[in-house]
């Protein structure tokens, strides 16, 4: 199923996401920005300005605890814009929310640029997706079965050219 919003196509086979604005009626509910946007954008729920020193981390509130299905969970991604313009990434990128956490979200930037980089009021800061989860069953065994690659680590393919 496709659903419609507006112009745009939010989803297909849509999930139902509880949300609570923590401290803000007005802050704004995170919004796919596009037809084809597989995450919706997080906002800075900040009262004043937050500047980050090159190398440093902030934790930023985004203002909204979520509800979701078991079997689903979000994870908070960089926003590329700001990756490439102005050196900041998300330092445990992708961020995983778990469905039991009901506390704010919060994320972790980080700015590998030159210079510093102030945090707006309201910016968008990250992205959030949504995946199934899959349920895993350990089946301890005395030994693999064998693969071309074996046990070629990191950087391996590229030592054979």
């Amino acid at each position: 199923m496709i659903v419609v919003a507006g112009d745009l196509v939010v989803a297909v086979d849509p999930i139902d996401i509880k949300i609570v604005r923590l401290r803000r009626k007005e802050l704004p509910l995170p919004q796919f920005m596009s037809q084809g946007a597989a995450g919706c954008d997080l906002m800075a729920d900040l009262e004043a300005p937050l500047v980050i020193q090159p190398l440093a981390r902030k934790l930023i509130p985004t203002g909204i605890s979520i509800s979701i299905p078991v079997g689903y969970e979000a994870q908070i991604r960089p926003r590329s814009g700001l990756a490439l313009k102005h050196g900041l990434t998300l330092v445990n990128s992708p961020g995983t929310i778990d469905s039991d956490y009901r506390g704010e979200i919060k994320v972790i930037m980080m700015n590998l640029g030159e210079v510093s980089y102030t945090i707006q009021p309201l910016e968008r800061i990250a992205q959030m997706v949504f995946q199934r989860v899959v349920g895993v069953r350990w089946q301890e065994v005395a030994t693999l079965d064998e693969t071309l690659r074996g046990e070629g680590g990191f950087g391996h393919t590229s030592a054979q050219t």
